[in-house]
């Protein structure tokens, strides 16, 4: 997998009404289309283990997602070695994320909060004949917004492509679409990942399958909304 990290040039989420410098808050994914993308929640400062009585956005977040995804675990903080439980690469998740930025935290969370049986299913790889070498969940997910990003073209003012355009009138009549969008695109990678018997080092070949998949369900003339998709089928709650 890709390491989409690095100073300045990420992909991040970008919300109206916020400037660079203040806290993003989670309001949906349809808040933050748009250039200069850039979000302070993402700087690995936020995540360091400081006695504070506030915790940031994204670390709020963070302890959510853990809670929906082992409710019966404790998790014992911020910087931890169980985060590799959920398939970060480390003990602090922000490395990690910072590719696809906030939003793909919040990707994430609406996963687990909408679809939990999916996203159990995904998490403790419960279907299929799996490969000795999977994919790690959470690095996979931040992946996956990453993808969704560029194959919609949200980098520019608009969108330059049919399937890009296609989704924003989507996005019109849904402001969760991007967070459907996505649930649907990791569902569907994971289903082409047991299709095609793949495993860690094919990870790149079956990304762009599902992109391509869903370049072709969004085409569709018969789609007018997000459940639509032939592949929507393949979530279940």
């Amino acid at each position: 997998m890709d390491d989409r990290g690095g100073e300045g040039g990420s992909f991040v989420a970008v919300r109206r009404g916020l400037h660079q410098g203040t806290a993003c808050h989670s309001t949906g994914s349809s808040a933050w289309l748009g250039r200069g993308l850039s979000c302070v929640c993402a700087q690995r400062r936020d995540f360091e283990d400081h006695p504070s009585f506030e915790l940031t956005p994204a670390q709020e977040a963070l302890k959510a997602l853990w809670h929906a995804a082992f409710p019966e675990e404790q998790l014992h903080g911020l910087m931890s070695e169980q985060w590799k439980e959920m398939g970060w690469q480390g003990k602090d998740p922000s490395t990690d994320f910072r590719g696809g930025g906030f939003i793909s935290l919040e990707n994430l969370l609406y996963f687990a909060r909408h679809f939990p049986k999916s996203f159990q299913d995904l998490l403790q790889k419960k279907e299929g004949d799996r490969a000795m070498w999977e994919y790690p969940f959470a690095v996979a997910g931040v992946n996956i917004t990453f993808m969704l990003i560029q194959m919609l073209d949200f980098e520019a003012v608009k969108p330059r492509t049919l399937v890009g355009a296609t989704f924003l009138k989507l996005l019109t009549d849904n402001e969760s679409a991007f967070d459907l969008l996505y649930c649907i695109a990791f569902k569907l990678m994971d289903h082409k990942w047991l299709d095609m018997h793949a495993s860690y080092m094919d990870f790149n070949t079956v990304m762009k399958a599902t992109r391509h998949q869903l370049e072709m369900e969004l085409l569709q003339e018969d789609i007018v909304r997000l459940e639509d998709l032939p592949s929507y089928n393949l979530l279940s709650r």
